[in-house]
């Protein structure tokens, strides 16, 4: 699983160094696209797999499932980790989640992928998440719990 927060800087090649405990569950490769924010996924080959297969399944008439489609497989690109643990940005993607060489880039563990977020993108989204009453009014229907059935 993706876990925890990390940081570090792109390169002036567009190179990421991913941290030593992703990279594990990326030994298959890994997908980049457009995150549903101002940031970046990456994605197993296996959790990409199981979107683009839920994507098949919605239909070429929709244009909701055609905006879908085009933001996840229209910005999607294979990546390779090289052998000292980074991997290439395409320049598009970067541009679109507002990243540049020498910047401080954070790395958020979601499970079955990761985030990529400038440092002042993140900070304003952490900025909205320490507002304790907000969450509690935010999230309260989407019924977390922490009991297994």
């Amino acid at each position: 699983m993706f876990l925890g927060e990390y940081r570090h800087s792109i390169d002036n090649k567009d190179r990421l160094t991913v941290p030593v405990r992703f990279r594990e569950l990326m030994a298959d490769g890994a997908y980049i696209l457009r995150g549903f924010d101002r940031n970046l996924m990456v994605l197993t080959p296996k959790a990409f797999e199981a979107i683009s297969h839920r994507l098949d399944q919605m239909s070429l008439t929709d244009p909701l499932a055609r905006a879908l489609r085009r933001l996840i497989v229209g910005s999607a690109n294979h990546l390779e980790v090289d052998k000292v643990g980074r991997i290439l940005i395409p320049d598009f993607l970067c541009q679109k989640a507002g990243l540049s060489c020498d910047q401080e880039t954070i790395l958020v563990g979601q499970g079955s992928y990761f985030e990529i977020w400038s440092s002042e993108e993140w900070a304003l989204l952490q900025q909205a998440m320490d507002q304790a009453e907000a969450n509690t009014e935010r999230f309260k229907v989407l019924d977390l719990s922490t009991s297994i059935e």
